[in-house]
């Protein structure tokens, strides 16, 4: 068994990405990683009841077990709801439609 896991911690900005890496000792959990990341204290935003996590893109909770070479994801909220943005999209597709411009008969 490995004496220690190597362990990427990832949080993206808008702009940017935020990458950590980390070794912690075998048996340590998601929170674990994170707080000792340092990016609780560099980021005010990141908010462990509210924020969601992820190992590799899939959901996971903060008491999971990592695996040496895991990638912990930290999400931050959406800014909008995807279904909404995409009923509104098709909402102001059809106004457009009705107006029968550019069909040429």
């Amino acid at each position: 068994m490995a004496e220690s896991l190597s362990i990427e911690i990832a949080y993206a900005l808008p702009h940017r990405q935020e990458l950590v890496h980390l070794a912690l000792p075998p048996g340590s959990t998601v929170q674990q990683a994170i707080e000792a990341s340092g990016l609780m204290q560099k980021y005010a935003d990141i908010d462990l009841k509210r924020n969601k996590v992820g190992i590799y893109g899939k959901l996971t909770r903060l008491d999971a077990p990592l695996r040496d070479r895991d990638r912990v994801e930290i999400y931050r909220p959406l800014l909008a709801d995807p279904k909404e943005v995409r009923k509104k999209r098709a909402d102001e597709g059809k106004v457009m439609k009705k107006g029968g411009g550019g069909a040429e008969e």
